[in-house]
């Protein structure tokens, strides 16, 4: 699809409650699934780099190569620059990109990477095939992304389960798939792949501190967010519900009993040599 362009609206935006949790996510938490495929030498494009946390653990992982972090918004790189800088790596940049029309050429890196990117883009198959285009031969492309419905807490909330639902709707609204983890597989068969491997992994949250950031984070986020203002703006919501599942979540995090996990689907696919 020459041309392409992003069709769909950023749920979450870049706000305070946002970057909270952008910025906890390092390679380890969040790309495990592909740190045993990394060379030192590797050119790497990390494609919704954000605030570039995981980017800068990627370029220290491939000390004699490049990493090139990109996002689709602009404001967001100069926080990503600064991780990099804070951290003095010197083989790492950042450019604005959109996943559906790359301006790289044909076979240019040996691994393109996105976390959490697919859920929020209009067209993920031609996200992919973008992705698979730049990708060298024999290289690798290597996505995870969350699956909403899969997200499974303890104990039970009406109010949890109005914000999944409420989620859920937004995200949709916006043009994005909230449940993408389970569909990653089927989208990268869709966009010309082959050799596929498929797995998962959660995010935990269990423990006081755990809870307490995890539910705070969620709690403003459904306040005073982007996410916030598509709820209202698109009359999926009103003030009183989202005060309520705010209300909700601050309430979970309280409970010593309180469990929270996040499934993710991952794919790890080689381009054909």
């Amino acid at each position: 699809m020459p041309g392409a362009r992003e069709s769909a609206v950023y749920t979450h935006g870049h706000h305070e409650s946002v970057l909270r949790s952008h910025t906890w996510r390092t390679a380890a938490n969040s790309a495990a699934y592909l740190l045993d495929s990394l060379k030192p030498h590797m050119r790497i494009l990390d494609i919704g780099c954000g605030p570039g946390t995981i980017t800068a653990d990627l370029a220290e992982l491939v000390p004699d190569g490049h990493v090139t972090g990109v996002d689709h918004a602009p404001g967001i790189l100069e926080q990503a620059r600064s991780t990099a800088a804070a951290r003095g790596l010197t083989n790492i940049d950042f450019a604005v990109a959109d996943v559906h029309a790359l301006e790289y050429p044909d076979d240019t890196f040996c691994v393109v990477h996105a976390h959490q990117v697919l859920q929020h883009v209009g067209d993920p198959v031609q996200a992919l095939r973008e992705m698979r285009r730049v990708t060298r031969p024999g290289g690798y492309v290597a996505v995870r992304d969350a699956d909403y419905e899969a997200m499974t807490w303890y104990p039970a909330s009406a109010g949890m389960d109005d914000w999944l639902d409420l989620y859920r709707t937004v995200a949709r609204a916006n043009g994005g798939e909230p449940d993408a983890g389970r569909r990653l597989k089927s989208w990268a068969l869709e966009a010309g792949f082959t050799d596929i491997t498929a797995t998962s992994a959660t995010w935990t949250f269990g423990a006081a501190d755990e809870r307490a950031w995890w539910s705070g984070l969620w709690a403003d986020r459904t306040l005073a967010s982007a996410y916030a203002e598509r709820a209202t703006a698109g009359g999926h919501a009103d003030a009183v519900r989202l005060r309520a599942v705010s209300d909700a979540w601050r309430e979970w995090g309280k409970r010593e009993d309180g469990w929270f996990a996040v499934l993710h689907g991952e794919i790890l696919c080689r381009k054909d040599a």
